[in-house]
């Protein structure tokens, strides 16, 4: 059975205070700091409070009455035909003056469903959707007509309110699967917000400046002229623009005729208000102050078009100083990798709502939000807007009343099996049909040395049955260096971790003639790609690494299993070499590391910790090098080496990795290390941190594949002692 991980009814305030704020109306629309909430209720009262990707978001109060729809689930509420003939203000004015308070409570009815929300009973549950999305499911026109009501669209506009809400926030960074609606969802919202605010302006972003305008002509206009006349307000231009759509007073053309006959101009207010788009570029919008930037396509940005740089421009647009005056409205799939697909999955990292700075923003100011594809894929949502995830054991309708037979599970399994032959083609599958962030940001294949389908295969399996990895990271007892280590975890951490060893193996230590020596190098061993300076001209600089990887063994430890991963740069070098000492010395395995950048080996053997670097396994003693007898490790210079630490990452992989056999799967648990391995290029290895570490890891517990031919090639001497025989009754000398 499937088990969604999207949206969960948390309770992290006690009911009574609730109840208490509740009756004086006191919770506020937008962030409680106090209760660290979103408050996206405009009654002063709240009901359930739901996580949706980390992000907490109080819900207004279920109403005493709950609306009721004809067939038990969404339906647009049909318009009152009188009202559906008028198609302007001017058409009002002209009514009847007597009819028109008959609709005075229709009208402002549905004001305050688009200001506060709307309560419906779908299936006989109290259902809420926000006023943006009542208004994207009864007054915006898309291409099949009106909108169906989906559960995952429920749940986008939720988090969409509670980004408008939240004072600290930009706007969304949304991940999303193919044909999910995005486009016309965000194009009703920057109508519905357009014809509500005055002298405010509206922009549309794409992939290219073609794909904002037919976003501007096809979706964005049509919804506009589809508004009912008491939304729509006055409007200047053309009925349907091509570049920008104009909430104002149109001019009004004086002549000779009027001034002469002094004809009274009517006293006509407009927004000024405009809506518009533009080509697709760096700088797009720079310098000018929007309420609301779509940036519709944004994982599709190709060279040398950048969406992050697009975004650090952008985003000034946004705000007044420190004050943000407008959102983005941001989602895409994404590309592969090279074609712009790696700037957006930056942005969408940089959203993290979990990770914030001192004035509560994330690094990119926006929010996160995937919705896996088996939440919204069409054909599989049933008549009430919930996705069939599991073939059902009833007869289930979707919103046609055609026949739902199977689950989208099945679907999609089906899919990707019959794939499974082409890399590429089922790595375009998963990011159009993301059931993960793992699959949304899958890359092309065409460039990878090892087998994809092992590591792919892995990946998944990792991210379906989440095996336990704990962050954290490693310090002394007391802060008392060279004593032992422990390891506390830290959600923080830079080190992850898949298995520690048994409390009487831990910080094993053999000292001989006063070196000190691991006592566990026969479980296994480390690899390390090190770095010697602290800070670079950019900042940037490549992370360090260390992997560590145990062997067959007689003691209790999984074999040949990635048991820990650490990609990161800490503020210094020395932080990152006592990080690696303390594992060393917690795990009592020994370590190779590249001799080309020596400060971490030379570390080690100041602190005493020589023994724990090992020598390089394709040399013999006699052959190192002074340097290399000193502190030991191995060079990354060499062709030689360069294709032996590749071959062993193949190897591994061949062995170990994804599906093993009889039901069994590898245990190599560090998404972030296969993916490197999976985008690994020998020519370009500088870039795959992961990488390197984790090979040598491999190549020093297989050390002896390594080995030299150390045999020393011994000639018989000849010490011309004279040989006989013993036949017959007196021996002979027998001649050579």
């Amino acid at each position: 059975m499937y088990e969604q991980e999207l949206v969960k009814v948390i309770e992290p305030i006690k009911k009574t205070t609730i109840t208490r704020m509740n009756r004086g109306k006191k919770w506020k629309y937008g962030y409680d700091k106090e209760h660290d909430i979103i408050v996206i209720s405009k009654t002063g009262k709240i009901g359930e409070i739901l996580e949706i990707q980390n992000l907490r978001i109080a819900l207004p109060l279920v109403p005493v009455q709950v609306h009721r729809l004809p067939k038990n689930k969404w339906e647009k509420i049909k318009q009152p035909l009188e009202l559906s003939k008028l198609k302007s203000i001017f058409d009002w004015r002209s009514y009847p003056e007597e009819l028109k308070p008959k609709w005075y409570d229709y009208i402002d009815e549905e004001f305050k469903r688009r200001e506060e929300g709307f309560w419906f009973l779908n299936n006989n549950k109290p259902t809420y959707i926000t006023g943006t999305h009542y208004m994207y499911l009864q007054w915006s026109k898309i291409d099949v007509g009106a909108p169906n009501f989906r559960e995952a669209n429920r749940l986008f506009y939720i988090f969409w309110e509670a980004c408008k809400a939240d004072d600290r926030c930009y706007g969304i960074c949304y991940l999303k699967n193919r044909r999910s609606g995005f486009s016309f969802m965000s194009s009703a919202e920057t109508v519905n917000l357009a014809t509500l605010a005055s002298d405010s302006r509206y922009g549309i972003l794409s992939k290219t400046g073609n794909d904002a305008k037919k976003m501007f002509t096809d979706k964005v206009v049509p919804i506009s002229v589809n508004y009912p006349f008491f939304f729509k307000p006055i409007q200047d231009g053309m009925d349907r623009p091509k570049s920008e759509l104009a909430y104002r007073v149109p001019a009004s053309k004086f002549t000779r005729k009027k001034i002469t006959a002094n004809e009274k101009q009517e006293n006509l207010v407009g927004l000024d208000t405009t809506i518009d788009w533009k080509n697709t570029g760096d700088n797009s919008y720079d310098g000018e102050k929007l309420n609301l930037l779509v940036h519709d396509e944004s994982g599709k940005w190709e060279r040398p078009d950048n969406i992050l740089n697009n975004w650090r421009v952008t985003k000034t647009c946004l705000r007044l100083g420190a004050r943000i005056v407008g959102k983005c409205m941001m989602g895409s799939t994404s590309n592969a990798l090279e074609k712009g697909g790696n700037n957006f999955k930056k942005l969408y990292n940089a959203s993290d709502v979990t990770k914030r700075n001192r004035n509560g923003q994330t690094k990119s100011g926006l929010y996160s939000l995937f919705i896996p594809m088996e939440w919204n894929y069409e054909g599989f949502i049933d008549e009430y807007g919930h996705p069939v995830f599991d073939s059902p054991d009833h007869d289930v309708l979707g919103p046609d009343g055609e026949l739902i037979d199977y689950g989208i599970i099945e679907h999609w399994q089906n899919e990707a099996e019959g794939l499974k032959d082409d890399q590429d083609a089922l790595n375009e599958f998963y990011r159009q049909f993301p059931r993960t962030e793992e699959h949304a940001f899958r890359d092309e294949t065409r460039n990878s040395i090892f087998n994809l389908v092992r590591i792919y295969d892995q990946i998944d399996y990792n991210e379906g049955t989440k095996p336990g990895i704990s962050k954290g990271n490693f310090q002394w007892v007391n802060g008392i260096k060279d004593t032992q280590v422990i390891f506390y975890p830290d959600t923080n951490g830079r080190f992850n971790i898949s298995w520690t060893p048994p409390l009487h193996l831990q910080n094993k230590i053999i000292t001989k003639n006063g070196i000190k020596y691991p006592g566990n190098e026969h479980m296994g061993a480390f690899g390390c790609d090190s770095y010697d300076i602290s800070g670079t001209v950019d900042g940037r600089g490549s992370n360090g690494a260390l992997h560590g990887l145990t062997k067959f063994s007689m003691e209790d430890a999984p074999p040949n299993q990635f048991f820990l991963e650490y990609v990161a740069r800490p503020q210094t070098a020395e932080i990152f070499f006592e990080d690696v000492l303390m594992s060393l010395v917690f795990y009592g395995m020994p370590i190779l590391a590249e001799n080309n950048k020596p400060r971490l080996l030379y570390y080690l053997r100041r602190r005493g910790y020589r023994g724990y670097s090992m020598n390089r396994p394709d040399k013999i003693w006699n052959k190192l090098s002074t340097t290399e007898k000193e502190i030991g490790g191995i060079p990354n210079s060499s062709e030689d080496i360069k294709q032996a630490h590749a071959a062993a990452i193949e190897m591994y992989i061949q062995q170990h990795v994804g599906d093993i056999g009889g039901g069994n799967w590898g245990n190599m648990y560090f998404n972030r290390t296969l993916n490197d391995w999976a985008k690994f290029d020998i020519n370009k290895r500088t870039k795959f941190d992961a990488s390197i570490s984790s090979g040598l890891a491999i190549m020093a517990c297989n050390r002896n594949l390594y080995a030299p031919n150390a045999k020393i090639e011994k000639k018989k001497l000849s010490l011309n002692f004279g040989r006989y025989s013993n036949n017959g009754a007196s021996s002979k000398l027998i001649k050579n």
